[in-house]
């Protein structure tokens, strides 16, 4: 017996906006931000479908050079995004965070597909793409949080090192409560899916060991190649 999740038809997706609806609608009574609730899940639909048919295009193509190319504008996209808490300080620093996400995040992505995945051929999109929008993410995240601490300890008077410190160890909180709680807490949305899918469930947890890993890995090096290379600019300017 095949237990696994088959195709989920379109009206059968339709349904799962009936909640979705539902929760606006009690943010509409209540007078909060029930426009803004709404436009993100627009959004969200929009984007998914827009990606989902780039996905298939990227997947089918035999061009590193296309899977390099989506990889640059990941890297880009989650650099300026990374900064949006402090916007005033993101063009001085926009070049910093670039590097950090990019060196951090790509020389886990290098060693994870290299070295336990062992792709044949090294940019096959299908694990290059889905993988690498994960790590520079998690980069993108642990950034974000890095630089708005250090702002603000630096903007009471804090120095570097003492803040560099603290903003180090509030942007490793969230992924380190990730690896506290999985399979504890949650299970994660990459072994879920495979779970799903049909895939033993051993299987599934060594894709998410290396997962969770990779995540861990990609933040801290994007944070501490950041926090290194802001330093001259903190002082100087903040």
């Amino acid at each position: 017996m095949n237990s696994s999740v088959g195709n989920i038809g379109l009206l059968n997706l339709g349904l799962i906006f009936i909640p979705v609806l539902m929760v606006i609608s009690i943010l509409y009574w209540w007078s909060l931000e029930a426009g803004n609730a709404l436009y993100a899940v627009a959004r969200m639909l929009g984007q998914l479908l827009l990606v989902g048919y780039v996905l298939t295009f990227i997947f089918g193509t035999d061009q590193s050079l296309v899977v390099l190319l989506v990889l640059g504008v990941m890297v880009v996209a989650a650099s300026w995004i990374a900064l949006g808490s402090i916007k005033a300080q993101r063009g001085s620093i926009y070049g910093h965070a670039l590097l950090a996400i990019a060196l951090g995040g790509g020389a886990v992505l290098f060693f994870v597909t290299f070295a336990v995945l062992n792709l044949e051929p090294w940019y096959d999109a299908r694990f290059m793409i889905p993988l690498a929008g994960m790590i520079f993410a998690g980069g993108m995240n642990a950034v974000s949080l890095a630089a708005e601490r250090l702002h603000a300890e630096v903007g009471r008077g804090v120095n570097y090192v003492e803040a560099r410190n603290m903003a180090c160890q509030a942007a490793l909180i969230p992924v380190v409560n990730s690896l506290f709680a999985v399979g504890l807490v949650s299970l994660p949305g990459m072994m879920t899916g495979q779970i799903l899918s049909g895939v033993s469930p051993l299987v599934a947890a060594r894709y998410q060991i290396m997962v969770m890993c990779m995540l861990f890995a990609a933040a801290g090096f994007s944070v501490a190649l950041f926090l290194i290379w802001t330093r001259r600019t903190v002082e100087r300017n903040w």
